[in-house]
């Protein structure tokens, strides 16, 4: 019994890490510029209401990378906005 509690709770600590993200700066995120695809690819859908974001235009999308927010258009990586992180 002892040894699935702490599982569990190794288990829980690493989960809980994992979605943590550490801010990285990104100064080539300004509007108008492309944002990387391999940025865009392992960047996390945000919740805009949740994050007290504006609501994205239609064909847009906010997306969390490293820490910061960017809006961007989904089919093409141009960004709109970007919110980053201090460091």
């Amino acid at each position: 019994m002892q040894r699935l509690v702490t599982f569990v709770a190794s288990a829980t600590l690493l989960a809980a890490a994992s979605t943590l993200a550490v801010a990285a700066p990104h100064p080539e995120w300004r509007k108008g510029a492309h944002i990387a695809q391999s940025d865009w690819g392992r960047g996390q859908p945000v919740d805009y209401h949740a994050h007290h974001l504006r609501a994205p235009p239609h064909g847009y999308e906010w997306r969390q990378v490293d820490g910061n927010y960017v809006l961007a258009a989904a089919a093409t990586g141009i960004i709109l906005s970007s919110i980053i992180a201090n460091q």
